[in-house]
């Protein structure tokens, strides 16, 4: 099933002094959603943000704000991160040993469940939720830090991940060195949500954002047309 092409610029590239008006921006740029990367310092070594930042910006757009927890554990969370106006929330495999648990919480929340998983995870730890999930996302860098280069081998990962969702309404997401250079290349291997950071962001000029959104949908839907 060949869902549309979608964007979700990532906030952590974004200017955090001037953050409303960044999310206004990339919203009026054409952002599909809005993608917050919540880090711990502890399941990754970096730490962002939490459920007050969501609950700040809910009010500035009526996009779709995915949010992706790269904490462990994630249980504790989902439902202060629901609260606070998350659309859908991402866990990771990686994160806990109970998953299908923190899915079932995530759907009873009424959000959109999504599982990520890091490069170096088969797509055969997430066969037994597949059908738990509206989103896979695959991690085309190690989670952390912004601004990595793309993992080449995550376009071999994003392909079984087509055929493991095939028949199903399932975004399939990608995260990390997400580009023009490569939207095409990703577009073929199955993946139809961008997360893009620095490629959307770099400078934090508004001006450039829609250019920068318009300019990876059309690389991306080249492959498609």
């Amino acid at each position: 099933m060949t869902l549309p092409v979608r964007i979700a610029p990532s906030i952590l590239s974004a200017d955090f002094s001037r953050l409303g008006e960044e999310i206004r921006a990339i919203d009026a740029a054409g952002a599909d959603y809005i993608h917050v990367d919540v880090m711990d310092g502890h399941f990754v070594p970096n730490i962002t943000i939490g459920p007050p930042i969501v609950k700040a910006i809910r009010p500035l757009t009526g996009k779709l704000i995915d949010v992706h927890l790269m904490i462990a554990p994630a249980d504790p969370y989902l439902e202060a991160f629901a609260e606070a106006g998350a659309d859908s929330i991402t866990v990771h495999a990686e994160a806990g040993p109970h998953l299908h648990r923190s899915l079932q919480t995530i759907r009873q929340l009424g959000k959109r469940a999504g599982v990520a998983i890091n490069p170096a995870t088969p797509i055969s730890a997430i066969r037994h939720v597949i059908g738990m999930v509206d989103l896979v996302l695959v991690m085309s860098v190690n989670p952390g830090f912004g601004g990595q280069a793309f993992i080449p081998e995550s376009l071999l990962k994003l392909a079984e991940v087509r055929e493991l969702a095939a028949g199903r309404e399932i975004d399939i997401e990608v995260d990390g060195g997400v580009a023009v250079g490569n939207a095409r290349a990703l577009a073929a291997a199955g993946a139809n949500l961008y997360v893009a950071g620095t490629s959307v962001f770099a400078g934090n000029d508004a001006q450039t954002y829609g250019p920068r959104i318009n300019a990876i949908r059309d690389a991306a839907m080249s492959q498609i047309a």
